[in-house]
């Protein structure tokens, strides 16, 4: 598998945790998680986050309010549910353990 490829398929499988944790503290609307996904290298469209966002809503993680804008049309700010805190605590128990163990692997001369 190319290089690209790898890191499409890794981002794809951490993406929607990094969208939980991006509005873990503050809600947002789509334009600043894509905006804040661009800053952190995390690259992502429209056409990728809005259908997440979906499922993320119909899976009971997110929740969503619409708020007037002064710039435009109201917009849907996404916020953490209960169950999307515990999803979003459980990966990070989960990733700090798969981090450690795959750093370990791939420094030279480390032993699982």
């Amino acid at each position: 598998m190319p290089a690209d490829g790898l890191v499409s398929q890794m981002r794809r499988g951490a993406l929607e945790y990094c969208v939980l944790a991006l509005i873990r503290e503050t809600p947002r609307y789509a334009f600043e998680l894509i905006e804040a996904l661009g800053r952190t290298g995390m690259l992502t469209t429209e056409g990728t986050l809005y259908p997440l966002l979906s499922r993320l809503r119909r899976d009971g993680l997110v929740k969503t309010d619409w708020r007037e804008s002064t710039d435009g049309p109201p917009r849907r700010y996404y916020e953490l549910t209960t169950e999307g805190r515990r999803a979003l605590t459980a990966f990070k128990n989960e990733w700090t353990s798969f981090r450690g163990a795959v750093d370990g692997i791939l420094q030279e001369g480390k032993k699982p």
